[in-house]
C-alpha cells in the first residue's frame, strides 16, 4: 500500500500536465480567416461616390443625423457652411400684399441676380429675398422666366459696394449615374434646409433624377458637388426628387439680354390705363432683433404685419395680421417695421410683411 500511493499521485500529476499542454496547443493553432471573411469589412456603398472624402459620409442626411442626436460629418458640415450664404428664402406677394408662396433660391452673381423656379413667382408683383444672416433684399423684378423649364432669374436690389456670396456653375458636363451630390436648402427652413447627401439616378435630356426624398421647401434649392459648384436646380421634391441640370440653367442664363430691366409682368397686366404707375419699392428694411431676455434656446414665432406707407415712403400705420404668439416678439417687430422706408410715390401704398423670430 505504501508503494501504490506515490504511484497514484504521480499518475494524477502527469494527466493534469498533459491536459494543460493539449489546451495550449489547440488555442494557438486557430485556422486563418478565409479571404471572403477578411474583405467583408472593407465593402463601401456604391451610391456614396460624391468624392473620396464624401464616401465616408453616412447614408442619412444632415437633418436626420441631427434628429438622431448625431452631428453631421465634418466634410458635409464644411460644404454646407460654404454654400449656405448664397442660398436664399424667396417670399412672393400679390397685388394686395398677400403672401403667395415661399420657395428656395440661390444667388448666381455678386450684383444680386438669383435663380428660383418659375412657379414661385407666378402671379407675383413684389418679393423679398432673405439670407441666413438676416439680410433682406427687395426684388426689383424678373429678368427672364420659362414655365416650360420652370426656371426664373430675378434681380435683388443690393447696396453699392456690398458684394453677395454666389455659387458657380459646374463646367464639367453631365455627371455619371451614381455620382454623389448634395441638396442644400435655406437655413430659414430650419431642419428642412439641412444639407442632404443624394445620388444621381438618371439623366434624361436636361432633367436629373435623384435618389432620395426632399421636403417641399427644397424646391428652387441648388444641387451641388463636393466643391460647392451647382449641377442642378431642384424643381420637384418629395419621395422622388428631380432637378434641371446645369446645362439647362447655363443656357437659360445666357439668353438673358444684357440690357434687360427687371420688371413684374403681373403688374403690367393688371393695369388698364396706358400710363402705368410703378409700384413703390422698399429702400430700407432692417430685420427685427430679438427683444431682451427672449433669445432663449427654442424660442421662435412667426407673424404677419400689414404696413401702410404715405407718399413720402414713411410707415404711418402697422396692423397685426397674425401674431407671433409672443407679445415681446410682436412689439419688437412693430418697433423695427416703423423704421422701414419705401421710395416716394404719388399715393400711399400698403404691404403685408412676414416676420420670423428663431433662435439658432
Amino acid at each position: 500500500m505504501t508503494l501504490q500511493l506515490p504511484l497514484l499521485r504521480c499518475a494524477l500529476w502527469l494527466a493534469l500536465f498533459l491536459a494543460l499542454a493539449c489546451e495550449k496547443r489547440s488555442t494557438g493553432q486557430t485556422a486563418p480567416e478565409s479571404p471572403r471573411q477578411q474583405s467583408r469589412g472593407s465593402v463601401t456603398s456604391p451610391t456614396a461616390t460624391i468624392s473620396q472624402s464624401l464616401t465616408r459620409l453616412p447614408s442619412t442626411n444632415a437633418s436626420a443625423s441631427a434628429e438622431a442626436g448625431r452631428t453631421p460629418s465634418p466634410v458635409l458640415a464644411n460644404l454646407e457652411s460654404r454654400v449656405r450664404p448664397a442660398v436664399i428664402w424667396v417670399t412672393v406677394f400679390d397685388s394686395k400684399g398677400n403672401l403667395l408662396r415661399t420657395e428656395s433660391g440661390f444667388f448666381v452673381s455678386e450684383d444680386g441676380r438669383f435663380v428660383t423656379t418659375a412657379h414661385a413667382i407666378e402671379g407675383g408683383v413684389n418679393a423679398v429675398a432673405k439670407t441666413a444672416d438676416g439680410g433682406i433684399y427687395n426684388v426689383s423684378g424678373i429678368l427672364r422666366a420659362s414655365k416650360e423649364l420652370d426656371l426664373a432669374v430675378l434681380q435683388a436690389e443690393v447696396k453699392p459696394r456690398k458684394l453677395l456670396r454666389f455659387l458657380d456653375l459646374n463646367k464639367n458636363g453631365n455627371l455619371p449615374v451614381g455620382a454623389g451630390v448634395v441638396v442644400i436648402g435655406s437655413a430659414l427652413a430650419r431642419n428642412e434646409g439641412s444639407a442632404r447627401e443624394m445620388t444621381i439616378a438618371a439623366q434624361t435630356g436636361d432633367r436629373l433624377e435623384i435618389v432620395g426624398a426632399t421636403p417641399g421647401s427644397s424646391v428652387g434649392a441648388p444641387v451641388v458637388t463636393e466643391n460647392g459648384e451647382v449641377v442642378g436646380v431642384v424643381t420637384a421634391a418629395g419621395e422622388k426628387t428631380t432637378a434641371h441640370s446645369t446645362a439647362a440653367l447655363e443656357s437659360f442664363l445666357a439668353r438673358v439680354p444684357t440690357d434687360v430691366r427687371p420688371r413684374w409682368p403681373a403688374t403690367a397686366e393688371a393695369t388698364a390705363t396706358p400710363k402705368q404707375t410703378p409700384r413703390p419699392r422698399i429702400v430700407y428694411a432692417p430685420a427685427p432683433a430679438f427683444p431682451p431676455g427672449q433669445s432663449l434656446p427654442g424660442q421662435s414665432g412667426t407673424g404677419r404685419f400689414h404696413l401702410k406707407f404715405d407718399a413720402q415712403g414713411n410707415v404711418i400705420n402697422i396692423a397685426v395680421v397674425k401674431s407671433t404668439g409672443n407679445p415681446y416678439f410682436d412689439g419688437a417687430a412693430i418697433k423695427t417695421l416703423r423704421q422701414w422706408k419705401s421710395a416716394p410715390s404719388q399715393a400711399g401704398w400698403e404691404a403685408t410683411v412676414p416676420v420670423t423670430f428663431q433662435t439658432r
